[in-house]
């Protein structure tokens, strides 16, 4: 409930905003911080962030996550502090008010299920991500785990990066398993941990790393999350 409230009034707010900003987008990007924050408060979810000495907030980035639960997402909004958008699947865009704030705010919808759509949408993405950068939210795996291991990341989205230039900053959101996942609907007393790696830079990868940038980045993301399990 405290979700559809929030994403409806921060949504709204953006989009009246934007008719007013000169690049379209990053009001409703400030808007979507505050909502991964606010969404956090009200589940009385505390986070910590590792690793944000890393980024270069004037940059721009592809953030690759593991996906573990419905809370990665606040939690990457909340925590990432560049103008963020994400790659999300299609069925998203014909829900009410959030599709409609999620292509205002240009966010880009692939279709999973269409091989050939999917790879339109990436491309028509590219153009726009080089009119007017911003930051890019993808989460590898495709879908969330079942059960809290690291699926097989794809390389779609990755390539993309690297098409582009941009340097892939490995992410970790550790304890939104725990939190919620499929089989419970509750919100545990875990705190939630947003871990970054350091950037991965794309700029002089050749077509081998390519076939290889899946493999790359999923081991940098266990490592973040190894990490987290030593500490324990």
């Amino acid at each position: 409930m405290n979700a559809a409230f929030w994403t409806t009034f921060f949504g709204l707010f953006g989009i009246i905003a934007s008719f007013f900003e000169k690049d379209k987008g990053r009001i409703l990007g400030h808007c979507a911080r505050i909502w991964g924050k606010i969404i956090l408060l009200f589940c009385g979810i505390r986070y910590s962030i590792d690793g944000i000495e890393n980024l270069d907030p004037r940059k721009d980035y592809f953030f690759a996550s593991n996906h573990a639960s419905a809370f990665d997402i606040p939690l990457a909004f909340a925590g990432i502090p560049n103008w963020l958008v994400s790659i999300a699947k299609i069925e998203l865009k014909s829900v009410p008010v959030l599709g409609w704030v999620m292509s205002t705010a240009g966010h880009i919808f692939v279709n999973r299920r269409n091989s050939e759509n999917a790879i339109r949408s990436l491309e028509e993405a590219k153009e726009t991500l080089k009119k007017q950068p911003r930051s890019v939210l993808i989460f590898p795996e495709g879908t969330r785990t079942v059960d809290g291991s690291l699926s097989i990341f794809k390389r779609g989205g990755l390539n993309m990066a690297i098409d582009l230039g941009m340097p892939i900053v490995p992410v970790a959101c550790v304890g939104t398993y725990q939190m919620l996942n499929r089989n419970n609907s509750s919100v545990g007393k875990n705190s939630l941990n947003l871990k970054f790696g350091k950037p991965i830079f794309t700029d002089k990868l050749d077509k081998n790393d390519r076939r290889i940038i899946a493999d790359i980045v999923s081991k940098k993301v266990v490592e973040l999350l190894a990490e987290d399990s030593k500490q324990e």
